[in-house]
Parts: C-alpha cells; structure tokens; sequence
C-alpha cells in the first residue's frame, strides 16, 4: 500500500531537478552617433532600427535625441544608444566639443536625391576627425531614402568611391520602406561586432608629438531613466540596402 501511495502522489513532474537557464544580463553598453545634414533622415534611421516603424511625423532634432535598443549578441546581451544629432550649425556649434568625446561608433548619413548632402560628408568628417578623443571608431557611411528610385542623384559608384577613400563600408537603404528593416538592422549589428571584438577601422590618431591618442572621456548629462526602444531628448551636452563592397 505504500508503495501505491506514493504511485498515486507523484504527479509525473519532477520541478526539483528541472534545468533552470540563468537569464542573460547587459555585458555593455554602446553610444553610437548618426551625423549628416538635416533632412537626410537619421532621426527615422535610428527610429527604424530601435522600433522597427517609420516615424512619419518629425521635427528639426533641436540638439541631439537618442533612442536605446538591447539585442542579444553571441550568448551575451548589449546594448546600443543610438543618438542623432542636430544637422543645423547654429545648433552643432554650443555641443560639438562635447558631444563627439566618448562615441564608439559613428554612422555618416546622406540622402541620396540630394547631391549636397552627400558633397557635405567631407565638412562632417573633418568636424568628426578633429573633436573626436578615441582611437580606432567603427565608422559606416549610409544612403539613405533609396526608396526615390527616380530621384537619385547619389550613384552607388559615386558613393563608393568616398567609402573606399575613407576606409568605411557603405549601406544603401531606406528607413521608410518596411522591407529594409533586415538592411538597417544589419547596419548596427556590423557596428555592434566591431565594437564587441574591438576590429580597427580607422588608423591610431597621434598627437603633435607623434604619440598615440586613447581613453574615453566621459559625458556628464542630465537624462530621464531609460527604457529600452524608448526615445529621449537632451538640449545640451556637459561633459568633458545592401551592403556595397
């Protein structure tokens, strides 16, 4: 009769001895920058990337917004801040100092119906070049609004040539076309690889007396906490597709 008691007790499960997976935790956490000229669309490039929608209704970003997405990368969780900054100069000037000091990663956005977008990447890197503190930043050039097949002003040759010159990859896309949305993904997971493994890009920069630059500065600035896929806002900075081969 006992051993009929116990028969009937056990209920087949056996919650004691079941495997339980450790949830994943945030191994780092990445601040990435879209720069390029208003209009060119990095406002719905880091929308598209962070919630997978296309913002329709935007305004002029009036100092820099970003958006925060966590995605699991080779066992581990990261996290990616993805800010976009004001393409006006009146804007850029009060921040700029500031605002390039600690990125670890940079994506260089145009438009491709618009030739001057594409002719001002030269003024944006320069700008990026002289104020940014770290060595070796992962840098992507991007083409966006691909979807205006017949307003394309911007080859891809053309664009390429620019690419290959500065030693980036470029992407041409849309963040308005639903179907590019594994395209832009793309994009910040090519940037999250090379942050993770640390893959050099860019030659060291060296300072006036020929030695190599390095560190990370720190920003110092007032934010709401965040959430992820969230967007956020800050007016001033304080501290110190398809791929083309």
């Amino acid at each position: 009769m006992e051993e009929e008691d116990k028969v009937e007790d056990w209920d087949g499960s056996d919650n004691d001895q079941q495997d339980t997976v450790p949830p994943l935790h945030t191994a780092c956490t990445y601040k990435i920058i879209i720069v390029g000229d208003s209009n060119v669309g990095k406002t719905c490039l880091a929308w598209r990337f962070c919630s997978g929608q296309f913002l329709h209704k935007t305004a002029a970003t009036i100092g820099v917004d970003f958006q925060e997405k966590s995605m699991e990368l080779e066992g581990e969780i990261i996290k990616l801040q993805v800010w976009d900054t004001a393409g006006q100069e009146r804007f850029r000037k009060s921040m700029v100092q500031h605002y390039y000091r600690n990125v670890q990663a940079v994506i260089f956005c145009y438009d491709v119906t618009k030739l001057a977008s594409f002719d001002a990447l030269a003024i944006w890197l320069e700008e990026f070049d002289r104020y940014s503190t770290t060595n070796n930043i992962p840098r992507i050039l991007v083409g966006n609004k691909c979807d205006c097949k017949s307003k394309k002003v911007v080859s891809s040759n053309m664009a390429r040539k620019f690419a290959d010159a500065h030693n980036m990859p470029l992407w041409e896309t849309s963040a308005k076309d639903d179907k590019e949305q594994d395209t832009i993904r793309a994009i910040f997971l090519t940037l999250a690889h090379k942050l993770k493994y640390q893959r050099p890009l860019m030659p060291a920069k060296k300072d006036r007396y020929g030695n190599s630059k390095s560190g990370l500065d720190t920003i110092s600035v007032q934010l709401e906490e965040s959430e992820n896929g969230k967007k956020h806002r800050c007016s001033s900075c304080t501290g110190g597709g398809n791929k083309q081969s």
